[in-house]
């Protein structure tokens, strides 16, 4: 496949570009740096904090799908995700490319947003300590991280793409596992943790799962 990856030096978008390159799929990585990517990646340098659509245009055309692994390095970055991803559905919308995988956080089932000014109290696969006791910590701690990417799930639904948001909980550097376990529409009860390694494999598999589309998917250990 010709795929396009956005935030591709980052710790998922890293992972992405190996796995999808040792898959034998073609890839063009959408970054800041170009110099930080292995030889043999066609690179497209674009800053997603101020997007230029005609670079962007560039990245995606004919491209089989989109994966972005947009997110902020540090607090100071909070709030890229949304408008850098309604740049993304923009650019793709302008050159006819449909499908979309993007990461998000198991922590956003229950954040309102504006296209969810009422979501669940409870996320159906979180047990009683993430409901009671981590999750309303995480979230307060990271109130403005989630807020953009509910937006950005907004942006998604709102969308004609054909997407899929996969929510991780608390990330690791951990390698690629056959254990980790995904579920539609909701967070995987009792997991805390997934490698970066595994949200990528997971990405790239939902690209030949059609029960993926239109849907949140939940991976965990």
């Amino acid at each position: 496949m010709r795929l396009t990856i956005f935030a591709a030096t980052g710790g998922i978008g890293r992972q992405l570009v190996d796995q999808a390159t040792a898959a034998g799929h073609q890839v063009t990585a959408v970054v800041r740096d170009p110099r930080r990517l292995p030889s043999g990646v066609r690179a497209v340098t674009a800053d997603l904090s101020a997007p230029d659509p005609a670079a962007l245009k560039d990245a995606v055309s004919g491209a089989d799908a989109v994966l972005s692994a947009l997110g902020p390095r540090t607090t100071a970055d909070a709030g890229i995700t949304a408008p850098g991803t309604r740049a993304i559905v923009a650019a793709m919308a302008a050159t006819g490319v449909h499908r979309i995988v993007v990461v998000s956080a198991a922590p956003v089932a229950t954040v309102p947003s504006p296209g969810r000014p009422h979501p669940p109290r409870h996320d159906p696969g979180d047990g009683l300590f993430m409901r009671y006791v981590a999750g309303p910590l995480v979230k307060a701690a990271l109130r403005k991280h989630y807020d953009d990417l509910a937006v950005m799930e907004d942006v998604l639904r709102d969308s004609s793409l054909h997407w899929t948001s996969v929510r991780p909980p608390r990330l690791t550097d951990g390698p690629r596992t056959p254990a980790y376990r995904t579920a539609l529409g909701r967070n995987i009860r009792g997991g805390v943790t997934v490698s970066r390694a595994d949200v990528a494999h997971c990405m790239l598999d939902a690209l030949a799962r059609p029960e993926t589309v239109g849907q949140t998917v939940g991976i965990a250990r």
